[in-house]
């Protein structure tokens, strides 16, 4: 329990500073929760997404910490305004290639993904773009972060840890 209270500390504190510093020094970090899904969703998930772009602009490293979130089969960087659901542009989670992970997998609490983004990571609307147009709209306030999630029962949509569409979401702001 104290763990949990420990970590829940942690992602407040990088939401604040996150949110202070984001685009000054090519760091971005954004707290996921129901509340910005759209539709927003009746959860206790939560999670904090972590950029870092490199000084030649070619890639942009990223952490993906989750908490109190069940079932979690994917995640991505998708493209489009806060309260706007958007194309994915980018997958984050299980890896930067687009394969879903397995249904029912359980609670996660701490680090879901890490790794680097560069443009031949890019999906969607931005395959074969350049990595500073993902860098831009995440500039822009026109990209966020979702995780979905599945219990691998048949029904959608039945509760926190059974979002197939996206459970919790955080808008990438400056």
């Amino acid at each position: 329990m104290r763990g949990r209270l420990l970590l829940g500390v942690f992602v407040l504190g990088l939401v604040a500073i996150g949110v202070a510093a984001a685009g000054l020094n090519r760091n971005w970090s954004d707290h996921a929760n129901g509340s910005q899904e759209v539709p927003p969703r009746d959860t206790q998930g939560q999670a904090q997404a972590i950029f870092h772009l490199s000084k030649d602009g070619d890639s942009l490293e990223y952490k993906l910490i989750a908490s109190n979130i069940d079932n979690v089969f994917m995640s991505h960087i998708h493209m489009e305004a806060p309260g706007v659901n958007g194309p994915i542009v980018v997958w984050l989670y299980p890896s930067t290639t687009p394969v879903p992970g397995p249904f029912g997998a359980g609670r996660t609490n701490g680090v879901l993904a890490e790794g680097t983004i560069t443009a031949a990571n890019l999906v969607g609307p931005l395959a074969g773009h350049p990595l500073a147009d993902l860098v831009t709209a995440m500039s822009t306030g026109h990209a966020y972060v979702n995780l979905h999630t599945n219990d691998g029962v048949d029904g959608t949509n039945t509760g926190a840890g059974d979002f197939p569409g996206g459970e919790i979401r955080a808008d990438i702001t400056t």
